[in-house]
């Protein structure tokens, strides 16, 4: 009897502990399954959101290859607009500012690099090439002080070689010929320890053609500001693949 009574006793110590707190483990049981759903149903729409960029992506490379500028551009847009937290965005406002730059149009070249630094991440790929175009477009728009500053402050990265072809583009377009042959010759040395994506050829063409220059005559590289180089170009299509 002494025993039953004493397990009615705990029955009742156990009704009691229950009617106190099972609400509010009801409500963290509810409260931990819906996380656990939310959290699964945003991964699924994050990875939808990802595959339909890419796809989207992948179609604007293939009219670019098929010289559809316009088409390029409004797939462009279109990416930027639906998909602009995605990496695919900044690769596409990357090549808008490359279009708009063939078409003179360097304020619009400006403001896509600048969208891009706006959301890449810092130290990344992306935001290196971004400094790097809008170094050479802030140049021919007549800014060359703040894109050699833009050049001298970022950290290049695997892009230390491009970058000291672009303050020697730039260098020389300010007449400072012997600063422009050490900007040079630092990209050929860089070039050859591995740290690329120059064109060695063109980097050459560019030293010997500065040997030719009179002291205080400058040169005349009215495209060189905004040139970007092949290898460059090819290093942004091959990071969106990776992506």
């Amino acid at each position: 009897m002494e025993q039953y009574r004493s397990e009615e006793e705990q029955v009742e110590a156990l009704k009691k502990w229950w009617e106190e707190n099972g609400r509010s483990i009801v409500v963290a049981v509810i409260v931990a399954l819906g996380l656990g759903f939310g959290w699964q149903g945003w991964q699924t729409y994050q990875q939808g959101e990802n595959e339909a960029a890419s796809s989207r992506y992948q179609a604007m490379l293939q009219m670019l290859s098929s010289n559809d500028e316009a088409g390029a551009q409004g797939l462009a847009s279109e990416i930027k607009l639906e998909h602009s937290r995605s990496t695919y965005a900044q690769f596409a406002a990357l090549h808008l500012a490359r279009l708009a730059v063939n078409q003179g149009d360097l304020t619009t070249a400006e403001a896509e690099l600048r969208w891009v630094l706006g959301r890449a991440d810092s130290g990344s790929d992306t935001m290196q090439l971004a400094q790097l175009r809008l170094a050479r477009v802030l140049a021919s728009g007549g800014d060359p002080e703040q894109a050699l500053t833009i050049l001298q402050s970022a950290d290049p990265g695997s892009y230390a070689a491009a970058y000291q072809v672009a303050r020697g583009d730039i260098l020389l377009m300010l007449a400072r010929e012997d600063e422009a042959r050490e900007a040079y010759r630092s990209a050929m040395m860089l070039s050859s320890r591995g740290d690329g994506q120059v064109n060695m050829d063109m980097l050459q063409q560019k030293l010997q053609s500065l040997s030719q220059v009179m002291p205080g005559q400058g040169a005349d590289l009215p495209s060189a500001a905004v040139a970007a180089d092949d290898a460059i170009d090819s290093a942004i299509d091959s990071a969106s693949m990776e992506d």
